[in-house]
């Protein structure tokens, strides 16, 4: 039997062979990345002696983390740290998923005879230090359900449930 690839590693959600497909690609510039994965959120810490391009990182980041297509990670968080700082010199995070584009392309594409699914899935980001409660994440989700029902009058939902941090929505067209 032969041993996965890294690449089918990473896409199992391996954090070495994850780390070792950004290394490839940023150790020539002289950019080491470590990578930690819990609860559905990949952090990718890159370090470097040089001030690195935020944008420009976040987008390989973005691009390599939505190519493995692994359901397990819903958020990515990015560190940039100079060598031998303790703090990171800048961090972004993002969500992977649907994006607004994405579910506005769906909304708007013409009816087709046979009925498709679409989940949209809302999580919990933050902690009752913030003021994000459960309560108050139930109440936002249900407002957001409600504007996506008023705006769909052609689709049919099929499930909405709310709990432990998390709402989703399945809407059949």
């Amino acid at each position: 039997m032969t041993q996965p690839n890294t690449l089918e590693l990473a896409k199992q959600g391996d954090t070495q062979a994850i780390a070792s497909l950004i290394n490839r690609h940023l150790q020539p510039k002289g950019i080491t990345a470590t990578v930690v994965l819990g609860d559905a959120c990949l952090q990718v810490m890159l370090e470097s002696a040089q001030v690195m391009n935020q944008q420009a990182l976040i987008t390989f980041v973005r691009k390599g983390i939505t190519g493995l297509d692994a359901a397990f990670i819903e958020r990515v968080e990015v560190y940039a740290y100079q060598t031998g700082d303790e703090f990171p010199v800048w961090s972004q995070e993002f969500n992977l998923g649907v994006t607004k584009a994405e579910l506005e392309a769906v909304i708007n594409e013409q009816p087709s005879n046979n009925p498709q699914n679409l989940t949209i899935s809302i999580n919990l980001s933050g902690d009752t230090v913030r003021g994000l409660t459960t309560q108050n994440f139930e109440i936002l989700a249900n407002k957001m359900t409600s504007d996506i029902f008023s705006s769909c009058k052609d689709m049919f939902i099929q499930k909405v449930s709310i709990s432990n941090g998390k709402s989703v929505i399945t809407i059949e067209r």
